[in-house]
């Protein structure tokens, strides 16, 4: 049975407190750590880079899930994975060259993600499950934080489960975007496993909002 995993996003951290915010949540059940890291070109915001990861490296052992909104993120895999990502997560619609960018993360030694925008057909990706760890469903616009999930995710999620499970393939499934307690057991429901959440992990109480999560995911009471 695949497990559920929370990967809080340190977009909505406090960066004041990113130690400390990071610490509790992984204290309280979060195995991943969520890095968007955007470039202004690719998507219309710009966040942090290596610096971040590398620092965040240093002070945590948790999973650090390092996902690429940037134009040709071949360029730049390989130091993200030597800086400490686990996993590098791409974007389909950044990159001319699929094979060469999934070849690069696995030399570097981490694992790859490959994530679609809300109006990419998810089924461009099938061709490439055999080669992956990991697929990111962007279940908002991607480029900024708080957004609303938008309901028809539930659709492609479970597209991606089901031709995953048709290749015999163990494929993590990955959601971003507009996640909370409310919805994070429809989503898991739908074939999704690792949850990125962002305001609704670091805004208020971080360890309660973590374990509601949690639980949530698990078929619990939101």
């Amino acid at each position: 049975m695949r497990k559920n995993i929370l990967a809080p996003s340190i977009l909505s951290a406090d960066f004041m407190n990113l130690g400390e915010d990071i610490e509790e949540a992984v204290k309280n059940g979060a195995e991943y750590i969520h890095f968007d890291v955007m470039d202004g070109m690719f998507v219309p915001n710009i966040s942090f880079g290596l610096p971040v990861l590398a620092s965040t490296r240093k002070g945590t052992r948790a999973t650090l899930d390092v996902h690429l909104m940037i134009t040709e993120p071949e360029r730049y895999v390989e130091e993200f994975a030597k800086q400490g990502a686990d996993i590098v997560t791409f974007h389909y619609e950044a990159t001319k060259d699929m094979a060469r960018t999934i070849a690069l993360i696995k030399g570097a030694g981490a694992k790859v993600g490959v994530s679609v925008k809300p109006k990419t057909p998810v089924d461009v990706l099938f061709p490439y499950i055999k080669d992956l760890d990991m697929i990111l469903v962007m279940s908002v616009e991607p480029g900024f934080g708080g957004q609303s999930f938008m309901e028809e995710s539930l659709d492609r999620i479970a597209a991606i489960r089901a031709e995953a499970e048709k290749q015999g393939k163990e494929l993590d499934i990955e959601v971003d975007g507009g996640i909370g307690a409310g919805n994070a057991g429809r989503v898991t429901a739908a074939g999704a496993n690792v949850l990125v959440a962002g305001s609704a992990v670091f805004r208020g109480n971080i360890g309660n909002n973590v374990k509601a999560l949690l639980n949530a995911m698990n078929g619990g009471e939101a």
